[in-house]
């Protein structure tokens, strides 16, 4: 990887990684040319995530009746979350029980599955494995 100017530039690459990484899962692998890796974590997540609200409903986004790190948990996986809480919180659905629960954690183990690609994606650009997309390559 060849790389960036000056510190200030570096810091701002391994940020942008790591916000592209949590906006859309394996976006940060994709911004260092990850692309397998960058697909198969974006399917492993998103389809975590969709597999909790299939089994669970929108219901299982309730931030004001659960804990706060519930809440958390889901937030990792994507600021699209809170998009999705909203729209539950203006409807009505209503869901309780043993599907509830079970749909509440994949939900929440993606989230936390997408911290740890957010990590490995910031990591492999901390250690040079990547580049930036539109850099000239050697």
């Amino acid at each position: 990887m060849k790389s960036p100017r000056n510190t200030v530039d570096y810091i701002l690459f391994l940020v942008l990684v790591g916000l592209a990484a949590w906006a859309v899962p394996g976006a940060g692998h994709l911004l260092i040319r990850e692309r397998k890796r960058a697909v198969i974590i974006c399917a492993t997540v998103v389809g975590l995530f969709l597999t909790g609200l299939f089994i669970g409903s929108l219901g299982v986004l309730e931030p004001i009746q659960t804990a706060w790190y519930i809440f958390v948990g889901q937030m990792l996986t994507t600021p699209a979350v809170g998009v999705l809480t909203d729209i539950a919180q203006k409807s009505d659905y209503f869901v309780a029980g043993h599907p509830a629960d079970i749909g509440l954690i994949y939900t929440i183990i993606a989230g936390l599955l997408n911290l740890l690609c957010i990590s490995n994606a910031v990591y492999m650009a901390y250690c040079g494995r990547g580049q930036l997309i539109g850099e000239d390559e050697e």
